[in-house]
């Protein structure tokens, strides 16, 4: 028994994004130098540059106690 419609078949394709080495090399110098910049105001000795990073870190629920 034929019932005389078509069947539409959905396909997906996945996707797959390729990281290049420049691509990578800047994700890792970009992490770096904000941690290295978060831990330096965050040692930081003037208590007015500590404080500020302080209130900053709670201020985007960073935790830092």
């Amino acid at each position: 028994m034929s019932t005389g419609q078509n069947t539409k078949y959905m396909s997906a394709s996945a996707q797959t994004a390729k990281v290049t080495m420049d691509t990578a090399l800047a994700v890792s110098a970009a992490i770096l130098i904000g941690t290295l910049i978060i831990a330096a105001v965050g040692f930081a000795a003037p208590e007015v540059v500590h404080s500020a990073a302080h209130d900053l870190r709670h201020a985007m629920v960073f935790p830092c106690h």
